[in-house]
């Protein structure tokens, strides 16, 4: 034993390196700090793995609500078409019940805030249109939407699907 050493570092040098001696009450306070460090990084990682999975959950709670709220509204209309289906009724009393479910279609779609992509008469936007075909018409102006194939749709500002359209295709128009 050096004159360094005393009985209380020598406990702690047993694990240190070579050389390094360390009072005994610093060792075991800096041994209490580490393993209350690791304690505490251990239940840090517990509680981000958990506030992880309640994340996830919550997530598929909202989207089961949001999407048990549009299927709501969806209902009725469904209701309507199977009434439809048992009907005995006239053909052109059927195509009035059927045009029926669908003003009732566009209602609920209009209350989900969904909007039908303008067309006929517009200037065709490849943005919210898909072009089926160009038609050459002299009584159209050119690049115009002059029918609609399939309707198109958007909620506020995000496009769900474009506008299938036939767009115009006028010659006269480009030569003048």
């Amino acid at each position: 034993m050096n004159e360094t050493e005393t009985p209380e570092t020598i406990a702690a040098v047993a694990d240190a390196p070579e050389g390094l001696s360390v009072p005994l009450e610093e060792y075991e306070r800096l041994k209490a700090e580490r393993d209350a460090l690791v304690d505490r990084l251990a239940r840090t990682q517990a509680e981000f793995e958990n506030a992880r999975k309640r994340e996830a959950r919550e997530r598929n709670e909202f989207r089961d609500f949001a999407v048990s709220g549009a299927v709501e509204q969806f209902l009725p209309v469904l209701d309507n078409f199977q009434l439809a289906l048992k009907a005995t009724g006239s053909a052109e009393q059927l195509r009035t019940g059927v045009e029926l479910i669908v003003k009732q279609m566009e209602e609920a779609l209009r209350s989900l805030n969904v909007q039908p992509v303008e067309t006929v008469g517009t200037t065709f936007d490849p943005r919210v249109h898909e072009a089926l075909e160009m038609v050459e018409k002299n009584d159209v102006p050119d690049d115009q939407v002059f029918e609609e194939v399939r309707r198109g749709y958007r909620i506020k500002e995000r496009l769900l699907r474009p506008a299938l359209v036939r767009v115009a295709s006028n010659s006269q128009q480009k030569e003048a």
